[in-house]
């Protein structure tokens, strides 16, 4: 099934609806679709490269919003949806959940940059956000900032790299963007231990 969502969501970039269906599919995959955007948005900028950080915008502005979703789902529907997303919706189990409700004991904010920006299940993310009463204002400033440096990424080297670039980000994205939010969050951590406090 997900070979066939997989191939679905690529023949959208033949057609002229496809910067609709980019929008679609970024707002769905914050909350329960499987398939990243990312695979549309590269397909899009290879056949119109000067239009990749026009997609970008476009992915990262839905997400965000899809996000919004997802803590809405939540904040006020989770007890009623919670065991049709963990029977049928890919990537979530009552394991990762719990743990994300660990890790929002610690850094909310960062632990949604960092599902935002990763190949980690944002969707899982976005609506424990909304049942841990994290403030919606935190989750919509770390989406925008994960998933904008993410799409931003992917548009700066479909821009300047082309069709060569597909291959590449066809097989390392998820490598690259672990190892790079990787850094950004080693980052974060250093500068909470080298800056004086108050």
């Amino acid at each position: 099934m997900i070979r066939r969502l997989y191939d679905w969501v690529l023949s959208w970039a033949d057609s002229r609806h496809g910067t609709a269906a980019l929008a679609g599919i970024s707002f769905a995959e914050s909350s329960f679709f499987p398939i990243p955007p990312d695979v549309l948005q590269i397909a899009l900028s290879v056949a119109k490269p000067r239009a990749s950080f026009f997609y970008a915008a476009v992915s990262a502005i839905a997400s965000v919003a899809g996000g919004v979703l997802g803590w809405l789902i939540g904040w006020g529907l989770w007890q009623a949806v919670a065991p049709l997303f963990f029977g049928y919706v890919p990537g979530f189990s009552e394991a990762k959940f719990a743990y994300v409700e660990d890790l929002y004991q610690s850094n909310a904010f960062l632990a949604i940059f960092a599902a935002a920006f990763t190949p980690i299940p944002y969707k899982v993310f976005t609506i424990a956000a909304g049942v841990c009463g994290v403030p919606l204002p935190t989750l919509v400033a770390a989406s925008a900032l994960g998933r904008g440096a993410r799409f931003l990424l992917v548009a700066t080297v479909m821009f300047f790299c082309g069709g060569m670039a597909k291959r590449f980000l066809d097989r390392y994205l998820e490598v690259a963007t672990l190892a790079l939010g990787a850094a950004v969050i080693g980052g974060f951590v250093a500068l909470r231990y080298i800056l004086p406090s108050g």
